[in-house]
């Protein structure tokens, strides 16, 4: 089907879905480089105009990626809820967004968030975001409530977890274990604490993860672990025995990218099944972490849709979650800045998708973090991942990511810090996940308002976590 929108005398035409979505799509250098980004901001502001009036049952109708060639397209379809579509089913997209931003300020809007969201396609998601200013995004994020849980709770109100992400570029044990010691003495590391191993090898990550779970048992938090294999190096691992708290894996939106990564939607379910299988979690089963990021498909070479058009890469994202929420996880955060400016070009464009990726992912049900983040050739600095990182705040993030110094001297890029996070709780009023929280407490390192005391760490109780590695 043909769009046309026109504006001060001048029609604008678009060649189906696909090159709508794309063609409404902020601007950013990722569908640049795939060239199906708008060519003027008339041409954006039109696409925008017409597709406002797109009835969100077409995306039903008209799947973006072939049904027939693409494993996540069949998965979006064939689980989509009718019945929890019904209430929004005579919506346009504007209507949608309209309806959203009535809905966000009642009382009862988690509620009703919360049920419809099985109705929710991933390309219904973006097509309102699209249209959406940065605070409309905030606005009905916060409104969303997701929780999930192992052995703490993950996205209660008033909360932020945070991923300690204490890396090392050769694994050392002991660079881990005190860039462990430093997250948690400022209270780090209620999400997960996750690392991202040098290498893939099943020995290393074991090691790992045989450390980690010491430090877990001998200091008695409250806290799950993970180390950033491969899915199926973690499954080996699982059933040698090895003490596995979390599976994780990078997904991506359509079935040639998610090959790319070495993974099938039969591969992460089997995943899941092994890690519950487990029964590790106290006060909850969400076992899966999951990674995403914008530009990750087009990387892959793995983002045409129908007729061979480029989609654009936020509703490729979106697409990922539906990945996603079939799995259950507990975290799944986008690498918003990761991937590098070929994809987001600067402060401004990382900080739109990071707005556009926590609206997405929790509106269609998840758990939604982020990694507030960029490479050093992006044109972006520390005061854009302030920004960021206070506006997800007040969106209700369920956690973001820190590491020692908010440079990833592993992987070599630029996140958050431990102090940052220590920011935003006392910012925004923002408290830590309750289980770890009442850790912090009980070994004295809050006061009675939840917020972190200075500590010698030549006498803090965690100090014999870096002894004899």
């Amino acid at each position: 089907m043909r769009y046309h929108q026109t504006i001060a005398g001048t029609t604008h035409e678009f060649d189906g879905l696909v090159e709508l979505m794309a063609k409404a799509t902020p601007r950013r250098s990722g569908d640049e480089l795939a060239g199906c980004a708008a060519e003027s901001d008339a041409e954006r502001a039109a696409a925008a105009w017409q597709l406002a009036d797109v009835p969100l049952s077409r995306f039903l109708d008209e799947p973006l990626v072939p049904y027939e060639s693409d494993e996540v397209t069949r998965l979006i379809v064939d689980t989509h809820d009718r019945a929890a579509f019904a209430e929004i089913a005579h919506l346009t997209v504007g209507g949608f967004r309209d309806w959203l931003l009535e809905i966000a300020p009642r009382a009862d809007a988690a509620d009703r968030l919360s049920r419809i969201a099985p109705g929710l396609t991933p390309e219904m998601v973006a097509a309102a975001s699209k249209i959406m200013r940065n605070q409309d995004l905030i606005l009905v994020a916060a409104a969303a409530r997701v929780t999930s849980a192992f052995r703490t709770t993950i996205g209660l109100p008033g909360r932020i977890a945070t991923r300690l992400q204490p890396n090392h570029p050769t694994d050392d044990p002991r660079g881990i274990a005190a860039a462990t010691l430093d997250g948690l003495l400022m209270g780090c590391g209620d999400a997960v604490i996750g690392i991202n191993p040098a290498s893939d090898s099943p020995r290393a990550t074991a090691d790992l993860l045989h450390m980690l779970d010491d430090i877990r048992q001998r200091f008695e938090i409250p806290m799950q672990s993970c180390v950033l294999s491969h899915v199926t190096t973690t499954v080996d691992l699982i059933e040698q025995g090895v003490p596995v708290d979390l599976v994780f894996q990078s997904i991506a939106g359509t079935e040639g990218a998610n090959k790319g990564f070495g993974v099938t939607l039969d591969i992460l379910r089997d995943a899941d099944e092994a890690a519950r299988s487990l029964r590790r979690g106290t006060v909850g089963d969400n076992v899966m972490y999951l990674e995403t990021g914008q530009g990750s498909a087009l990387s892959a070479g793995a983002h045409l849709g129908v007729g061979g058009k480029p989609v654009d890469q936020q509703t490729l994202e979106s697409r990922a979650y539906a990945v996603a929420r079939v799995l259950k996880p507990l975290l799944i955060n986008t690498v918003v800045g990761f991937i590098g400016p070929e994809y987001l070009y600067d402060g401004k464009q990382i900080i739109r998708a990071g707005l556009e990726d926590h609206f997405c992912g929790k509106l269609l049900g998840l758990p939604m973090g982020v990694d507030v983040c960029y490479t050093n050739h992006a044109e972006a600095d520390q005061d854009d991942m302030d920004t960021l990182l206070t506006l997800l705040g007040v969106a209700g993030a369920a956690f973001v990511i820190a590491v020692p110094g908010a440079d990833d001297v592993m992987l070599g890029y630029q996140s958050l810090s431990f102090h940052d996070a220590l920011y935003v709780r006392e910012a925004l009023h923002l408290r830590p996940a309750p289980e770890f929280e009442s850790w912090l407490a009980r070994l004295g390192m809050t006061d009675g308002d939840g917020r972190v005391l200075p500590v010698d760490p030549g006498e803090s109780p965690l100090l014999p976590l870096t002894a004899g590695r």
